[in-house]
C-alpha cells in the first residue's frame, strides 16, 4: 500500500511473526513504513499460548520486550534501533519494577520515552508496549 504525504509517496506494509502474540483486536503487529517501524502495543502475553505470563509486572514486562524484540526481527530492525517508546502501567507505583526489567533490554543510548497509568488494559495486562524503530541493524 502507498501513503501519499504531500507530494511524497511512502509505501508501507504490515508486518507479521508467529514469534510475537497474534493481535487480540483488528490490528497489525506493526506497521513498516519507509524506513520505519512502529509496532502495536504489546503485552506479556506468551506467544505460543496466548495468555499474560505469570510473575507479575517485571514478567509481564519482560515478555512484552521480547515480543517487541521479535516484531522488530521479523521488520528487519532491533532493540537496538528503537528511537521511542511507550509504556502504559495499569498501576504506575509499579514504575521502579518495570524500570529494573526494561533497563536490561536498553542497556546503552535508551530511547526516548513515555511512560502513563492507564485506567485498564487489555486481557488485564499490567504493562503494555509500543515501540518506533528504523530499519536496519
Amino acid at each position: 500500500m502507498d501513503l501519499t504525504l504531500g507530494r511524497y509517496r511512502m509505501e508501507h506494509s504490515v508486518v507479521s511473526t508467529s514469534s510475537a502474540p497474534a493481535a487480540v483486536g483488528p490490528y497489525s503487529q506493526a506497521i513498516r513504513c519507509g524506513g520505519t517501524i512502529y509496532t502495536a502495543g504489546q503485552l506479556g502475553l506468551d506467544p505460543e499460548t496466548g495468555k499474560l505470563v505469570e510473575g507479575g509486572i517485571q514478567a509481564q514486562t519482560r515478555q512484552a520486550l521480547r515480543n517487541v524484540g521479535a516484531i522488530l526481527q521479523a521488520s528487519n530492525s532491533g532493540m537496538a534501533n528503537v528511537v521511542k517508546v511507550t509504556i502504559f502501567l495499569q498501576d504506575i507505583a509499579d514504575f521502579r519494577s518495570m524500570n529494573e526489567i526494561y533497563a536490561t533490554f536498553f542497556p546503552e543510548a535508551p530511547p526516548a520515552r513515555s511512560v502513563v497509568q492507564a485506567a485498564g488494559l487489555p486481557l488485564g495486562g499490567l504493562v503494555e508496549i509500543e515501540a518506533v524503530a528504523m530499519i536496519g541493524g
